[in-house]
């Protein structure tokens, strides 16, 4: 297996849903053991624009059609995180050390009925709304300072 920096880093996109009342989508993780819960994101497929594929990231995470999702703003940069150690040859075949994310500030202009987390492919037990500032309790121990810099970027526009 190559050495943890020598992997690359999977590019991938993530969305803060925000609702009417400024509360954030939250999911709660199938295949994780602990109470973890974290906002919609996944990978671009390749030849993918980013946007499309939070779209449709959200969509199959959620139920939720593009047409209750207003895009609000997408981060000027790129975001890291690296997986733990014990996790980099577990997951997404050991091929990567962690992502690099663009995220969208989206609102959600549905119902909570629009909201379907039982997909074809369901990634989520439960969801719920969480005030923003609750995200960094909430996520797993290595994406808080991702939680924390996306609040700090986003949090004047929700």
């Amino acid at each position: 297996m190559p050495k943890v920096p020598d992997l690359p880093y999977r590019p991938c996109v993530g969305i803060m849903l925000v609702n009417m009342d400024g509360h954030v989508f939250v999911g709660q993780r199938l295949d994780n053991k602990v109470e973890a819960w974290q906002m919609p994101q996944g990978g671009i497929d390749p030849g993918e624009d980013p946007r499309t594929a939070a779209l449709r990231e959200l969509g199959e995470e959620t139920g939720i059609v593009p047409d209750h999702v207003n895009i609000i703003a997408q981060t000027k940069d790129e975001h890291f995180y690296d997986l733990p150690d014990e996790l980099v040859g577990q997951i997404w075949g050991g091929k990567y050390r962690g992502q690099r994310q663009i995220w969208y500030l989206a609102r959600f202009g549905g119902t909570d009925a629009d909201i379907n987390i039982a997909t074809a492919h369901p990634e989520f037990r439960a969801w719920k709304w969480t005030p923003p500032e609750s995200l960094p309790d909430l996520i797993v121990p290595f994406k808080k300072k991702l939680y924390r810099d996306l609040l700090k970027e986003f949090g004047h526009l929700i």
